[in-house]
């Protein structure tokens, strides 16, 4: 997909999904954040930018941990999870910045920051690279890029959304998605991009949801391919839903279903 083009499907895609997104993936995805979040060890007083902050999931926490005399910011390709983060910082009394932004072209100084994060937000971006350059440019010396990313589709039970999407429309998620989970590649972009130190570190961990309607939910509400999921009129959703629900039926117990799971988390110094 061009660029730019990617960038706007991005934007109108993850505007469709914000309202959605913490009830569904809020849990789910505590275990990547955990391990992103042990990998960059904030300290009080640290300044931190958190790219592609979403409804701030990852955000708020960096707060806590760099407290009051800390300063977090946030940005976001969607006006709508800004909207979000910041409207959530503000009733946690939070004072931040929350502006919308590529992660391609940060809107943040040279050597600004002691720490930048990036949950779950680089399979999204048109050229991961230029995102990676960005983030070593807003660090200070010393500072520290910390990032999760899915892993591989093979280790990723529900990685079927895609190509059930592909085969009702025209599809609106990143062909390379998988891409920067696959073996090393994450660790060896953030070298390239300038950084050292480098580590990178691999978890496998079950994606529980507890119903077939949180599982849906999840997938087409509330993730990449809420664009796509928009067009659908009722026969494609219901039949996308029972075919997804199938790709996932190995993994069912009882009601809830326990989907295979990986991220790859990875920390590098300025």
């Amino acid at each position: 997909m061009e660029p730019k083009l990617q960038r706007r499907v991005q934007r109108y895609g993850w505007n469709k999904a914000a309202a959605s997104y913490e009830s569904f993936w809020a849990e789910q995805l505590r275990p990547a954040q955990d391990l992103m979040l042990a990998l960059a060890d904030l300290h009080p007083g640290e300044r931190v930018l958190d790219v592609a902050c979403g409804t701030g999931l990852v955000t708020f926490r960096a707060a806590e941990a760099v407290g009051a005399s800390g300063f977090v910011a946030g940005s976001d390709i969607s006006e709508d999870m800004v909207a979000s983060v910041a409207a959530g910082a503000a009733a946690r009394g939070i004072i931040g910045e929350f502006r919308r932004s590529d992660a391609e072209t940060l809107e943040h100084p040279d050597a600004d920051f002691d720490a930048v994060l990036c949950g779950l937000g680089l399979m999204y971006v048109a050229h991961p690279p230029n995102a990676m350059r960005e983030m070593h440019r807003v660090l200070k010396p010393g500072g520290r890029a910390a990032a999760v990313v899915w892993g591989a589709r093979k280790n990723c039970g529900w990685a079927e959304i895609f190509s059930i999407v592909e085969r009702r429309t025209t599809s609106d998620v990143c062909p390379m998605f998988f891409q920067l989970g696959t073996g090393g590649t994450i660790a060896a972009d953030f070298r390239s991009a300038g950084f050292g130190e480098v580590h990178d570190q691999r978890i496998s961990v079950p994606i529980v949801f507890p119903s077939a309607e949180a599982a849906i939910g999840a997938a087409f509400i509330g993730g990449p391919v809420a664009l796509a999921h928009s067009r659908f009129d009722d026969v494609t959703r219901e039949s996308a839903y029972a075919e997804y629900l199938d790709s996932i039926e190995p993994f069912r117990k009882g009601a809830a279903y326990h989907v295979p799971g990986e991220f790859v988390a990875v920390v590098a110094r300025r």
